[in-house]
């Protein structure tokens, strides 16, 4: 015998509405083969609902689970980590469709709803997926609601206002248990989402990679300093430097980074600020010359870098302080240091090395060489262009001698080649350089286009020393920004028209775009960032403590202050009724009481209207004209329309208010005032 839905058809309309809401800020990362799953499993179950289809038998169950897992794993590579994870959860969500037999197993499909919106904060934490999760659990509380009303009585726009009421009570709750709750590390630990593409630096430099981030308008972090923003020039953003030259890219020494970092001499008034970073799956975090911190996150690597200690599978907000004019590493470089920033292919660039060679004959000093060489990049025709001549074999000599047409790679992986050929320990730095200042929130914003290359050279009694060849080419790149440097050439963002940044003259679209934007890092900084350090501060700042048995007593006299009031509005004994004809029946009831006429317990309308008839009857066509709609709204076969049958029922008893008398009137003795 083939058994069929015992779900009503409305109750099914909520489910597949609460699913499609609830799957969709998942579908764009997903292959679409699992969006056509999704309406393959809704139209079988709709057949099942019109008793055309049965319910899939016990293989077709297993065969579709084997399916949908062979699926995840030829899609992710695996069964492990957060992406497969989240995926084979989606799949399974959707499969349920197909084993709901009762009521209590649509429920099931309403709570996984709620863990697959909680799941999408694992991929995205910005205010527009916030916004639209707030209307998603919205349709799921909804779906709770009209799963319990009857196909007769089914009213979708009330189960909507239901769902928005128990949601709005719940805020205060929310808000109490986000600002007091201790923020506890997770109970264990899941691999950040990694088949999301990145945009951003990454471990290794060629010319062609700096070019594709000097394209992109996407950002790259935010920094707010604790005074007044240091001028353009001085914001050059450290995130790693590159030691290793293969002859064509630069990439980075596992040796400098792995090692604790010398000694070094701060100098100069410290620079305090905070950095909010993308999350980028990499651990390199961005900070100024001569840095320092005291989150235990980050560390300081052998080459006065900071970095996270694990990869940033979420954004990050972190604070810094920076010492522009410190000394790094003043004292000799070890002998494995030295060997390292020195290295370079043999029989490369062979024009290269005779052009270091003649410069170390006429400056036997290092940090002459260094400026001779500087002047060179200033005297000799060297064009900034994003729009680089092809180069071949040997890539610095034909940069330095023939086309001299390049950007900030050319000049830092140029210059450093000539220093190590000159036997000047040197290494390329790569970051970003600048930022544009948001006068809305005093922050800077730095793009992926601020994406820079310099050069550091190690000088006797100096340590390590910051010079870029980029300056001495095109300063407006270093004092205005990549745009104007590019204004001739007008290669700034030509291949992304939909870029905001591209269109920063435009005023209107600017200060929108800006607006935004100090949204964005509100939201970041006060929302994501409220993190057990910023929690604790807010605790000291605001209750005066930190001690967790007082913030505990604290929390429990707020969270009574803010739900006893509603609890008591909500259980109040003269609650309104929300139906307009016990609404009506109520306001009635109670203008007649003042003429002790109100309705006897168990009296029904009928009975109730004779017996006022009988003791008004110069109210009796009123009388008539609002039991008539009273009756007809209360017991109809199917419901109307509320609101015209409610307006008809209003202005029924507004008329019959206006003709009762404010006192009782005498009565005639009839057969309804005797006993028996």
């Amino acid at each position: 015998m083939t058994s069929y839905a015992l779900i009503p058809r409305n109750s099914l309309v909520w489910l597949l509405t609460a699913q499609v809401v609830a799957l969709a800020p998942h579908l764009p990362r997903l292959p679409v083969w699992v969006a056509a799953l999704w309406l393959g499993c809704a139209l079988w179950r709709v057949q099942i609902q019109r008793m055309r289809w049965p319910y899939p038998g016990f293989l077709v169950r297993v065969l579709a689970l084997v399916l949908v897992t062979t699926g995840v794993f030829l899609v992710q590579g695996t069964l492990i980590g957060l992406d497969a994870a989240v995926m084979l959860l989606l799949m399974l969500f959707m499969l349920k469709l197909l084993e709901m037999r009762k009521p209590r197993d649509a429920l099931v499909v309403i709570y996984l709803g709620f863990f697959i919106v909680a799941a999408a904060f694992l991929f995205d934490q910005g205010i527009p997926l916030a916004l639209f999760q707030c209307f998603s659990l919205l349709v799921l509380v909804a779906a709770l609601v009209g799963l319990q009303q009857t196909p007769g009585r089914n009213d979708p726009a009330r189960a909507m206002r239901t769902g928005g009421i128990l949601l709005m009570q719940a805020v205060p709750l929310m808000v109490v248990l986000f600002v007091l709750f201790p923020r506890l590390g997770p109970l264990w630990s899941v691999n950040a989402p990694g088949n999301q593409a990145r945009t951003g630096l990454a471990e290794s430099m060629a010319p062609a990679d700096v070019a594709e981030l000097a394209r992109s308008g996407e950002l790259a972090f935010r920094a707010a300093f604790d005074d007044a923003v240091p001028a353009q020039p001085q914001l050059y953003w450290r995130a790693m430097t590159l030691s290793r030259f293969d002859g064509r890219t630069w990439s980075r020494s596992r040796f400098t980074t792995a090692a604790a970092p010398p000694e070094w001499q701060p100098r100069g008034e410290p620079i305090g600020y905070r950095v909010i970073a993308p999350a980028s799956n990499q651990p390199w975090v961005f900070s100024l010359r001569g840095a320092s911190t005291e989150d235990e996150r980050l560390l300081l690597t052998g080459d006065f870098v900071l970095q996270a200690r694990q990869p940033l599978g979420r954004a990050i907000s972190y604070v810094a302080s920076s010492r522009m004019d410190s000394l790094l590493q003043p004292q000799e470089l070890d002998p494995l240091q030295e060997r390292v920033n020195l290295q370079l292919p043999e029989g490369s660039d062979p024009r290269s090395r005779a052009f270091a060679a003649q410069l170390r004959q006429s400056h036997p000093e290092d940090a002459d060489l260094v400026l001779a060489l500087l002047g060179h990049f200033n005297r000799e025709p060297f064009h900034y262009t994003l729009r680089p001549t092809p180069l071949g074999l040997h890539s610095n000599d034909e940069f330095l001698f023939d086309s001299r047409r390049g950007f900030c790679a050319h000049f830092a992986g140029a210059m450093t080649f000539v220093l190590r050929a000159a036997g000047i320990p040197a290494r390329v730095v790569a970051g970003y350089q600048g930022g544009e200042i948001n006068p809305r929130g005093n922050y800077v914003l730095v793009h992926q286009f601020d994406a820079h290359a310099w050069v550091e050279a190690w000088l006797p009694g100096q340590g390590w020393v910051s010079v870029d060849p980029t300056f001495q080419v095109a300063p407006e790149r270093i004092e205005r920004g990549l745009q104007d440097a590019l204004s001739e050439e007008g290669s700034f963002l030509e291949n992304s028209p939909l870029a905001a940044a591209r269109y920063r003259d435009i005023g209107w679209l600017n200060n929108t775009r800006l607006f935004w934007d100090d949204l964005n890092y509100q939201w970041q900084l006060r929302v994501l960032g409220y993190q057990s350090e910023r929690q604790l501060e807010f605790f000291r700042r605001w209750l005066g403590t930190a001690d967790w048995q007082r913030i505990g007593l604290i929390s429990l006299g707020v969270l009574l202050l803010f739900m006893l009031p509603m609890a008591l509005w909500i259980l109040r004994p003269a609650r309104q009724p929300r139906d307009p004809q016990q609404r009506a029946w109520q306001t009635l009831n109670r203008r007649l009481a003042r003429l002790q006429l109100q309705a006897k317990t168990g009296e029904g309308p009928r009975h109730w209207q004779q017996r006022l008839e009988q003791i008004l009857p110069g109210q009796k066509a009123e009388l008539a004209a609002f039991f008539a709609e009273y009756i007809r709204l209360s017991y109809a076969t199917a419901p109307a329309a509320a609101t015209p049958a409610a307006t008809q029922l209003n202005l029924a008893l507004r008329n019959l208010l206006r003709v009762l008398p404010r006192t009782r009137p005498r009565r005639s003795i009839t057969s309804l005032d005797l006993p028996g």
